[in-house]
């Protein structure tokens, strides 16, 4: 199975949170905890590394706190997943770094594993912060040439 870890899942929460707040004032990590209902050591691990990504600027003093670098629209959720997890690879081959793995150099499905990679990844580079923050609804998909693949009732791949 192909999951994030639930920093990652909490990074997305927070991320939420501030785009809520439409860049109105500056968020201290308490409030982000408050909010967020996640404990404050976790809140701030998250934005230590949210804010060393380039994804949060921070403003110290009495009135400090986080607020995000950018507009929600301009943030994309590979580049959150990558602020916490590092470089997104479905699979070690799937990455620029060689070597990973002890049968990648005769792996019949190196290449198609690259292409899946780079699949996942240009969706989730679509999908933005701003997204996350309103209900999301799969309307369609589309193959390799951009032809539409039908989707049942259920929003399952036919």
């Amino acid at each position: 199975m192909v999951r994030l870890g639930k920093l990652t899942d909490y990074g997305l929460v927070l991320m939420t949170c501030l785009a809520r707040g439409r860049g109105e004032s500056l968020r201290t990590a308490r409030d982000l905890a408050r909010e967020s209902r996640l404990p404050i050591s976790t809140v701030s691990k998250l934005l230590k590394q949210l804010l060393q990504s380039g994804l949060l600027t921070s403003h110290r003093g009495t009135k400090g706190g986080y607020v995000l670098a950018r507009a929600p629209r301009q943030i994309s959720v590979v580049e959150i997943i990558a602020a916490i997890e590092g470089p997104m690879a479905l699979t070690e081959c799937s990455t620029d770094v060689t070597g990973m793995c002890s049968i990648e150099r005769r792996c019949p499905i190196k290449s198609n594993q690259q292409i899946i990679n780079q699949a996942v990844r240009g969706v989730l580079d679509k999908i933005t912060l701003s997204d996350l923050i309103e209900p999301l609804q799969l309307t369609s998909l589309t193959d390799a040439r951009g032809r539409i693949v039908p989707l049942t009732a259920s929003g399952r791949i036919q």
